[in-house]
């Protein structure tokens, strides 16, 4: 498939020198608000593929630290160490396992030491993950709204510039009083070009929004998970003690 694309793309280099096409020509042939147009669509492709690679990086981190931590802090509590699954916790930054396991054990030890009725203990221990989950699951969607945002207006900034590119087609036919291909070249031009560049925007944008998705999907499962499996093991550990 990439070799068929890398052909079909040399093909196409070819189909333009052949025709002429010069971009460099092209942009000097536009009308500024054709300009504005294709700046903007540039601009909003280079803030998508920064949140893109952004969202991967740290996607990819968290991944790779959560499942290097889930052993490590299952061994602890299994021992009943809490301190060393905290300090084992604070050891995996990135992992957003880590930074809701974190706020539910930091919470638990804060109320074990105290004299409060156990059923309460676990009550604030889950309220303490419930929000954790809430602000990791923030922090790792920032952006990616914005890449919905981008692939649903890209297509139609594109569309703007194909209108102005079509009316400037019709001015031309008014000014050189032909209908000739010459008098509507340069504003069909802006038009293809306006609309190419709105999908060539848009159309990546709306991928890596889907990807991005289900990647947060997978990770509130997760992060639910965790926060389910750690109320059992408090629920575990006070009815032990209460044995005791």
């Amino acid at each position: 498939m990439l070799l068929q694309l890398q052909v079909w793309s040399f093909l196409l280099l070819q189909e333009a020198g052949a025709v002429g096409f010069d971009l460099r020509s092209m942009w000097n042939q536009m009308g500024w608000m054709a300009k504005a147009v294709v700046i903007i669509l540039f601009i909003m492709s280079a803030w998508s593929i920064g949140v893109m690679i952004d969202r991967l990086i740290v996607y990819n981190a968290a991944r790779k630290q959560s499942r290097l931590f889930a052993p490590a802090v299952a061994g602890a509590l299994r021992e009943g160490k809490l301190d060393e699954a905290i300090k084992i916790a604070d050891r995996y930054k990135k992992s957003h396992l880590a930074k809701v396991v974190v706020a539910g054990l930091q919470e638990f030890r804060a109320h074990e030491l105290s004299s409060e009725i156990p059923g309460e203990i676990v009550e604030a221990s889950n309220r303490a993950l419930e929000r954790a989950q809430a602000i990791v699951r923030s922090e790792l969607d920032r952006g990616v709204s914005g890449l919905a945002t981008i692939g649903s207006s890209a297509p139609f900034v594109g569309l703007f510039g194909t209108v102005v590119g079509i009316i400037n087609a019709f001015k031309g036919i008014s000014t050189e009083k032909s209908t000739g291909l010459g008098a509507v070249a340069g504003g069909i031009s802006e038009a293809l070009v306006a609309t190419a560049i709105g999908l060539f925007v848009a159309i990546p944008a709306v991928w890596m929004f889907n990807y991005f998705n289900e990647r947060m999907k997978a990770f509130d499962v997760e992060m639910s998970n965790s926060s389910s499996e750690l109320i059992d093991y408090f629920l575990k550990r006070i009815r032990a003690g209460a044995v005791k």
